[in-house]
């Protein structure tokens, strides 16, 4: 387990070697009354529905193609950086989701997160995925109250092996040193731009904030039938090729949108990350 990987990164972030104070009351508008809170010994609930991804559901009924059944498929909470370096304690929770898709998971311990949440759903006909539901990148700190309202999106395997055609076996290869001839073999992260009221985006570009990484974004086209390096098309996607080698992390960022915080992302070979891009700290409804 890469222990100081997990330090340095909350050390970059500017957080405390436990990611976060264990005295520090509760943001607010007016903190002088605020209680402190224990952040080690703290527990959240976190909340919300699973469904499939908007766009792959989408792109399923234009085609008649069934969608995988979601009804009581497992939901699990757990860090996306320390999933992506194997470590056995990277989870914090499982709950099924119910018929129409809500969830609740309790009892999520704060202390163990670093640098984001995250929420994977598993079912027949899905990839191995997990949800972003929680960033440190908009706080700085551990989440202090419960999450409410979370969605967690499942990604189709058909859906994925379009994105794939769409990016091409050729450039994933080229992308892992010919490890490759998937998303999800080369690790990958699925994203979507969208504006302050959900709407997708089209014309936003990515940047990783390192260079080496910048050619290893695609934007898929709405029919996933080919993929540029333009910029988002009118359903405001985006993919991340990893190198399907050892895990990595970065900061992503909207090029010229001041309004978009920076998103702290990990990947590893074998699942993707799936991330809505927002302007302002908190998510459309």
């Amino acid at each position: 387990m890469k222990r100081p990987l997990l330090m340095l990164s909350c050390v970059l972030l500017g957080l405390s070697p436990g990611c976060g104070d264990n005295a520090n009351p509760d943001p607010g508008l007016q903190t002088d009354d605020a209680e402190t809170v224990d952040l080690d010994n703290l527990r959240i609930g976190v909340s919300g529905k699973a469904a499939l991804l908007p766009e792959a559901q989408r792109w399923l009924d234009a085609r008649g193609l069934a969608a995988p059944s979601l009804d009581a498929a497992p939901v699990t909470l757990a860090e996306p950086l320390r999933l992506a370096v194997n470590d056995p304690n990277a989870t914090f929770g499982t709950a099924p989701a119910a018929a129409d898709g809500s969830f609740t998971v309790s009892d999520v311990p704060v202390r163990e997160l670093h640098l984001s949440l995250a929420a994977g759903l598993e079912a027949a006909g899905l990839v191995r995925a997990h949800t972003l539901i929680y960033d440190s990148a908009f706080t700085g700190a551990r989440p202090r109250t419960d999450l409410v309202d979370v969605r967690v999106w499942g990604v189709p395997e058909a859906f994925h092996d379009a994105l794939s055609t769409a990016v091409g076996e050729g450039a994933i290869r080229g992308h892992t040193g010919n490890l490759a001839a998937t998303l999800r073999d080369a690790g990958f992260v699925l994203g979507r731009v969208v504006d302050a009221a959900g709407n997708p985006v089209a014309g936003a570009r990515l940047a990783p904030d390192r260079e080496d990484l910048a050619g290893r974004i695609y934007y898929p086209s709405a029919d996933l039938t080919a993929a540029s390096q333009e910029g988002t098309g009118p359903e405001g996607l985006f993919v991340y090729v990893h190198s399907g080698m050892d895990a990595d992390t970065f900061l992503l960022s909207v090029t010229g949108a001041e309004a978009y915080v920076p998103r702290n992302v990990g990947v590893a070979p074998g699942w993707g990350l799936v991330l809505t891009v927002h302007p302002g700290l908190y998510p459309p409804p």
